[in-house]
């Protein structure tokens, strides 16, 4: 379990950085000046970490209560 954990902070510390964008997006930012597209790849970012979010703390839900019954 430790190993899971220790991947899955890994793999979100070394994302942050990444820029993320739909073609309709890249096409729009394309027109457009340099810092309405580190807006709208500061807006996907933060809507993309909302699911993961979720989705940890279901597993995190899943484990304790497993746990739970374990003992």
């Amino acid at each position: 379990m430790k190993k899971i954990i220790f991947f899955l902070v890994l793999s979100v510390l070394t994302s942050i950085n990444l820029n993320a964008q739909c073609a309709m997006c890249k096409a729009v930012v394309e027109t457009g000046n340099g810092g309405m597209a580190e807006g709208i790849n500061s807006g996907i970012t933060y809507l993309m970490v909302f699911p993961y979010i979720l989705v940890g703390l279901f597993l995190l839900f899943i484990y304790k209560h497993n746990k739970k019954i374990k003992n």
